[in-house]
């Protein structure tokens, strides 16, 4: 895959996203699915490595283009982040005192339903790649109960279940399930 191939790819995922987060579905189906340049583990990953930093959600593209082509891969993610925000200066500057319009802001309430449900429906095969045992499943279930209640910040919930299976690796619990065992 080329660079300017990466770029337009994650360009495409980062145009239609609302917060960051909805481009992952984009994400996962070009690369993960279509053209299989990295694993749904790569992706969770990814996504992981990006939130526990400061930034925008949608950070996560830099982190992909780098597993997908090394630093320029990188770069290509960082360009593909950041052109969105150029092109809606541009936008709004059309849209202007328009937005506020019932037509305008039942479009944009349906996108973002739209978004919603695509990051849903992405969630669980991702999901599938890192829950591979019972441990792995109560730290993502803690990890969720935690996220929902909106009193604990996402950076300490990562921090908290990534101790957390650190902590269970030392202690001997398989993360991963192995059938040899069956």
């Amino acid at each position: 895959m080329t660079i300017v191939t990466l770029y337009l790819l994650l360009l495409k995922a980062t145009l239609t996203s609302f917060s960051g987060g909805t481009s992952l579905p984009s994400v996962r189906q070009d690369l993960v699915v279509a053209r299989h340049a990295i694993s749904d583990g790569q992706l969770s990953s990814a996504v992981a490595i990006s939130r526990m930093g400061p930034g925008p959600n949608g950070a996560f593209v830099i982190c992909v283009g780098h597993y997908v082509a090394g630093p320029a891969g990188a770069a290509a993610g960082y360009l593909a982040m950041i052109t969105p925000a150029f092109l809606a200066i541009l936008f709004l500057r059309l849209l202007q005192g328009r937005t506020s319009h019932p037509r305008w802001r039942g479009a944009i309430q349906g996108l973002t339903a739209a978004a919603a449900g695509l990051m849903l429906a992405n969630s669980w095969p991702i999901a599938q790649s890192a829950i591979t045992s019972w441990f792995p499943a109560v730290l993502a279930s803690g990890a969720l109960a935690a996220f929902l209640s909106r009193r604990v910040e996402t950076i300490w919930v990562l921090a908290a279940t990534g101790l957390l299976a650190i902590l269970g690796a030392l202690a001997g619990i398989e993360m991963v399930y192995s059938r040899l065992h069956a």
